[in-house]
């Protein structure tokens, strides 16, 4: 018999699902566990890649010759039974290998490279192992550098708990140091100390006093000097004198900058309290129901998920709570923070590397139970979930992009069918394709259709664009808008003005030649931005000076034409100039605690308007906002995209639903070009019913989603010929092994045919019930992984958000 483990493999080139065999060594026997991180041998030569241990035969059995594991990374498991399982599923449902979802589900210093160390936590009996300990109680730990006998011993006393493992990211994250204070006098020797100081030596006294209370207990310099008003002088004589021990300590950091304040359950109005009680029967009965709350806005959603939470904490589970943007996050974490206190952590991309990875520590240990965070924060470590909720369960950012492309809603489903808790899934304006779910009863539909203080919701106005051009010239600001705007500011009300489009002008264009300035590595225009004085690519990053005459005729009749938000707050400062304007888009956001830092200020009446992107649609609740301003809401309905129309309904009534959330009435200007539109004329109704009807006969007449299931896949390569060839190549594949009920689009060039100096082509495959797509799906994966080599990638996307 031997024992053996099955190890997937991370081998950047050809990569595989299937778990290759290792023979365990005998000085790592019963020391290794699944989830472990190891370094295994591959191929024929020297080769050396990191692997995942799957699984563990102590009495296995293998015809041949085995390699061996040559080293753990770990010392303990960096994945649990859940998450693993996890991964076979992901890579399976979207189409990808499972080292990638796994790597997916780590802090990025876990995946990065790392320095571990091992910290002495007990005394060891041990004397080879305790010379390693002689001068320190942390050393590094490199496991190549031990013998296998003492990296026996290692493990064995890791398991005793004697020893523990160390995370140090090297130039990424490094774990905080602050100084550390050890008492190192005791009772006798207290009173000498006490009895030999002068009268006025209070804060030497304090000290004293502190360690007679706590004699054991390590205390940060920070915190005793701040606790109990001692300064730093006096500490430092504390410790020449030998009453404390002064080390250097590990401590979490705080992305929490701001002091939250303490919030209370709310009473529940009708429609709440049976949301809640419905939620709360499927927690106590460990059921894995969905719940779709359609709310309106300001119908009072972020109370019921609060309370619903505080039900799963109740019974001795923990909550995951998931919203769409970084801006929104800041807010809602207050009002969790603020109800369940230092038991929430923070999972999203606006963090620092060293406070995620600190924060997916604390979720790992156990010291938080509550998680509040975007898209990545569906992998938390969190164990026992009792509930997790999706707000905003409608917005397009909760699919991944990149490989694996998994949709947030989907993994969510997973992991709460694992624990068998509920999940709600929460939004104003739900996708089409939860709202059909919920009609079949796949899912339990909840209605919130009041606002939770009755107010009524805002008045909206629709401003016919192509007239005001006409009698005023302008295409950024009506009159009856900027009439508003002023009106707002005398009574000392604000103003949330959205335009989706950032920069200063949308292109610059010759007006002799036509020339148009666009990105050398993509077939797109650049975007002005007069605060660098650049042209910018939003798809590269390529930036390159304004130029003043044209690059094609040398004339100097070149023009800037259409409106970013840099441009509007330029103009709007012109035409009220008493207006103090805060802008949010993703170029005044860059900086970390931005989002944060403008929402403070704004809600605390620093500023008459705030003038954003979409990210600021959604969520935010500021009660002195009673105007908005949507200045062309034409930006999502020109997109080639079949979801086009939702996209702008959704968008159109979010942003609505920031006015008039409190005491005073809302109104809300919608400027655009196209007022008849359907989507347009519904969301001044808020009328999401009506909406979702039309849009679904619209759908069915063309055969889109949620009608048929989509998968596109897409061919890239520098070479424009290659990338196209190989997609036809594909698509006799296809057409050859899927019947006549499978729609297929394509193969066609991608909308914006090249990106950062690569050509895109696609194929869109549509189709109800497809036996054989999945097989032939898998056969693409592996078969055309060996192109990637020579630069050519052909990615799948199992139901894409858009087909652009």
């Amino acid at each position: 018999m031997l024992n053996l483990a099955k190890i997937i493999v991370d081998v950047p080139t050809m990569q595989t699902n299937e778990p290759y065999t290792y023979q365990i060594p005998d000085f790592l026997n019963e020391q290794l566990e699944k989830g472990m991180r190891v370094i295994v041998p591959f191929g024929n030569g020297s080769r050396k890649v990191q692997g995942i241990i799957w699984e563990i035969n102590h009495d296995g059995k293998f015809d041949g010759k085995l390699k061996a594991i040559e080293s753990v990374m770990d010392l303990e498991p960096v994945l649990n039974d859940e998450l693993l399982l996890m991964s076979k599923w992901m890579a399976n449902k979207t189409f990808s290998f499972q080292i990638s979802c796994i790597l997916t589900m780590l802090p990025s210093v876990m995946r990065a490279k790392y320095q571990k160390q091992l910290k002495l936590v007990d005394d060891i009996d041990d004397e080879n192992v305790a010379k390693i300990f002689s001068k320190s109680k942390i050393v590094d730990f490199n496991p190549e550098e031990f013998n296998k006998d003492i990296l026996r011993k290692i493990l064995s006393l890791k398991k005793k708990n004697k020893i523990e493992i160390k995370y140090n990211v090297k130039n990424k994250a490094q774990s905080k140091k602050i100084l550390g204070l050890k008492p190192n006098i005791f009772d006798n020797d207290i009173d000498k100390e006490l009895s030999s100081l002068r009268s006025n030596a209070i804060k030497q006294k304090n000290i004293l006093y502190y360690i007679r209370d706590y004699p054991n207990k390590i205390i940060s310099q920070r915190k005793l000097c701040k606790k109990y008003d001692i300064s730093e002088s006096a500490v430092k004589t504390a410790v020449n004198k030998g009453w404390f021990k002064q080390f250097q300590m590990e401590a979490y950091r705080n992305p929490y900058k701001q002091p939250v304040k303490r919030n209370y359950p709310l009473k529940l109005n009708a429609d709440q309290s049976n949301a809640v009680i419905q939620v709360g029967n499927s927690i106590d009965n460990n059921n894995s129901k969905v719940f779709l709350l359609e709310g309106v806005t300001g119908s009072g959603k972020t109370e019921v998920y609060l309370q619903a939470m505080q039900k799963a904490l109740a019974m001795g589970k923990t909550a995951l709570m998931l919203v769409p943007e970084i801006a929104l996050t800041p807010q809602m974490a207050n009002r969790v923070k603020g109800r369940f206190g230092d038991r929430v952590a923070m999972l999203h991309s606006g963090l620092s590397n060293g406070e995620k990875y600190d924060e997916w520590r604390r979720i790992n240990n156990g010291e938080a139970d509550v998680v509040v965070g975007a898209r990545s924060a569906v992998f938390a470590p969190l164990k026992n979930i009792g509930l997790i909720i999706m707000d905003e369960e409608h917005d397009t950012s909760y699919k991944q992009d990149d490989t694996p492309r998994y949709h947030t809603r989907d993994v969510a489903k997973w992991r709460a069918k694992y624990y068998k808790c509920p999940v709600i899934l929460g939004s104003a304006t739900p996708s089409l394709e939860s709202r059909a779910r919920a009609t079949k009863g796949v899912y339990s539909l909840i209605r919130l259709p009041h606002r939770i203080n009755n107010q009524s919701l805002p008045d909206v106005k629709i401003i016919d664009m192509k007239n005001e051009l006409i009698n005023s010239g302008d295409e950024d600001f009506s009159s009856e808008l900027l009439s508003a705007i002023r009106n707002r500011i005398s009574k000392g009300e604000q103003t949330v003005l959205m335009l989706n489009r950032r920069g200063y002008s949308s292109f610059i264009m010759c007006r002799t030649c036509g020339f148009v300035l666009k990105c050398p590595n993509c077939d797109i225009s650049l975007t002005l931005h007069m605060d660098t004085k650049t042209m910018k690519c939003h798809y590269c990053g390529h930036e390159e000076p304004i130029p003043y005459k044209c690059p094609n005729c040398h004339d100097k009749k070149i023009r800037y034409y259409g409106t970013g938000t840099q441009k509007v707050q330029k103009k709007l400062q012109k035409l009220i100039p008493n207006a103090q304007i805060i802008r949010m888009d993703v170029d005044t956001t860059r900086r970390k605690g931005s989002h944060e830092r403008l929402l403070q200020e704004f809600g605390q009446g620093n500023a008459d308007i705030l003038l954003g992107t979409q990210m600021i649609a959604k969520g935010l609740d500021f009660p002195n906002v009673t105007l908005v301003g949507v200045l062309n809401a034409d930006t999502s309905l020109d997109l080639p995209d079949f979801r086009s129309s939702e996209k702008t309904f959704e968008l159109l009534t979010q942003v609505s639903g920031r006015a008039g959330r409190a005491e005073k009435e809302g109104l809300v200007y919608i400027q655009t070009f196209n007022p008849d539109n359907y989507a347009i004329q519904l969301s001044r109704q808020q009328d999401y019913e009506k909406f979702y009807r039309t849009e679904m006969n619209i759908r069915h007449i063309t055969n889109y989603p949620p009608y048929y299931f989509t998968v596109k896949i897409t061919a890239s390569d520098i070479n424009e010929s290659k990338a196209a060839a190989k997609m036809f190549e594909i698509s006799k594949i296809l057409k050859a092994k899927l019947s006549d009920q499978t729609i297929m689009l394509g193969p066609s060039p991608s909308s914006i045919l090249r990106i950062k100096n690569k050509y895109y082509y696609q194929i869109i495959i549509k189709y109800k019930n497809e036996p054989s797509l999945h097989a032939c799906l898998e056969y693409i994966l592996q078969h055309y992984q060996k192109d990637a080599q020579k630069g050519l990638y052909v990615n799948i996307d199992p139901n894409p958000l858009n087909f652009m």
